[in-house]
C-alpha cells in the first residue's frame, strides 16, 4: 500500500514507525507545514515528501493517517472523504457540535472509511475490560470508575486553544465508557477546581475535574481528571460487577502506593506519559486502520457503528464530544444536564460500538 502521512509533530513521528514498521505498506508520503520537519521524519522511516495535501491526493494513495494541529482536522478529513481515500484521524476531529455535526453529515454521505484515534480501543487491558463486560464474566455492571491523571499540565499556549479539560482530556473516558460498556450517557453531573497554574484558570479551564455520570441503563460511572498527579501518569477503569470486578490499568508500572504495611512496593517507574502507556495502542490501532484498508468488505460504511474494525467512528466521536459539552455547561452551572440538553438525541440511534 502507498499511505500518506499528513503531520509529521510528535504523533506523527510515532504513526510513521507504526507505519514503516508494517509489511503491507511499500511508501510513505509525508506532507507537514515544515518542510524541515517533513524531511527529518521522512528520512527516517525510509518515506518521501509531497509538497502539500492535494499534491499528495492527486497520487492516488490507498489511505491517509492525519496528525496535524486539531484546528484542521476537519477539513482535512471532509477533504479526504470526498476523494475516496480512506482516513484515520488523530483525535479530535472537532472541537464544537455545529463542527462535528457538519463533518459527521458529510462523512455519513461517503462510502470512505473514517477511523478516529481513539487508541484505548486496541490497548490489551481495556479490550479484555470491554470483554469482560461483553461477555457477562462479571456479571451485571453495577458501577464504573475512571482516571486520567497526567504528571504535570500542557503548556498555556496548548490550553487556551484546547477547548478545556472534558474536551481534550476526559474526551478519551468519555469514548472508551461507551465502548467499553456498550451504554449511552443521559446525564453528566461534574464539578472542578484551580489548584496549580494560573494560566489554566485564565483560559477559564481547571486543574482538576470529577464528575457522575449516568448511563441509559442507569448504570453509574464516576470519573477524575488531573493535570497534576507528580507521581506519574496514571489511567485506569474500574468495572465492577455483580460477580466480579476487574480493573483497566492496574499493572506493574501504575504510581499508586498501598499505606498497608505489608503491600508490595512498585515493580516498575511509573509511566512518564501517554505515549509510553498507549505505545503498543497506537501500533495496534494503526495495524487495524491498514487491514481495514487491506480488506475493506470487512469494514462497513464510516457512518456505521462497529464497521471500522473496532475504530471509533466519526459518530461515536461527535458522541464523546456532546458528553464533553455537558460536562462543560454543568461544571459551569452547578448543575446536572441531560444530554438532550446538548442535543444528543440528533446523533442517529445505534451509533455506540458494540
Amino acid at each position: 500500500m502507498r499511505v500518506g502521512l499528513i503531520g509529521a509533530g510528535r504523533i506523527g513521528a510515532v504513526h510513521a514507525r507504526s507505519l514503516a514498521e508494517d509489511p503491507r505498506v511499500g511508501r510513505i508520503h509525508v506532507v507537514d507545514t515544515d518542510p524541515d520537519r517533513a524531511r527529518q521524519v521522512a528520512e527516517s522511516i525510509g518515506g518521501q515528501v509531497a509538497d502539500g495535501v492535494d499534491t499528495l491526493l492527486d497520487t492516488a494513495p490507498d489511505a491517509v493517517v492525519v496528525a496535524t494541529p486539531t484546528r484542521t482536522h476537519a477539513d482535512l478529513v471532509v477533504h479526504c472523504a470526498a476523494r475516496g481515500v480512506p482516513v484515520l484521524c488523530e483525535k479530535p476531529v472537532f472541537t464544537d457540535p455545529a463542527t462535528a455535526r457538519r463533518v459527521a453529515a458529510q462523512v455519513r454521505e461517503t462510502t470512505t472509511p473514517v477511523c478516529v484515534g481513539f487508541q484505548r480501543r486496541f490497548d490489551p487491558g481495556y479490550l479484555r475490560g470491554h470483554d469482560a463486560v461483553r461477555s457477562g464474566a462479571i456479571g451485571r455492571l453495577c458501577r464504573v470508575h475512571l482516571l486520567t491523571a497526567d504528571p504535570e499540565p500542557p503548556p498555556a499556549a496548548y490550553v487556551a486553544v484546547s477547548g478545556g479539560i472534558h474536551r481534550d482530556c476526559q474526551i478519551h473516558d468519555f469514548d472508551v465508557l461507551r465502548w467499553v460498556t456498550g451504554r449511552e450517557v443521559v446525564e453528566v453531573y461534574a464539578t472542578g477546581a484551580n489548584r496549580g497554574a494560573d494560566y489554566i484558570a485564565a483560559a477559564g479551564d481547571v486543574d482538576e475535574a470529577a464528575a457522575v455520570l449516568t448511563l441509559d441503563d442507569g448504570t453509574l460511572a464516576t470519573m477524575q481528571a488531573s493535570r497534576y498527579n507528580g507521581a506519574g501518569y496514571d489511567v485506569r477503569m474500574e468495572l465492577a460487577g455483580s460477580r466480579a470486578t476487574v480493573a483497566v490499568g492496574l499493572d506493574t508500572r501504575v504510581p499508586l502506593r498501598s499505606a498497608e504495611p505489608d503491600a508490595p512496593p512498585l515493580a516498575e517507574a511509573a509511566w512518564p506519559g501517554f505515549l509510553d502507556r498507549f505505545a503498543a495502542a497506537y501500533r495496534a490501532e494503526v495495524a487495524a486502520f491498514l487491514g481495514l484498508v487491506a480488506a475493506p468488505d470487512a469494514g462497513g460504511p464510516s457512518g456505521t457503528s462497529g464497521g471500522l474494525a473496532g475504530h471509533a467512528t466519526v459518530d461515536d466521536a461527535l458522541q464523546a464530544l456532546l458528553i464533553a459539552e455537558a460536562a462543560s455547561l454543568s461544571r459551569r452551572e452547578r448543575r446536572p444536564v441531560r444530554l438532550a440538553e446538548v442535543g444528543a438525541d440528533t446523533v442517529p440511534a445505534g451509533t455506540v460500538t458494540r
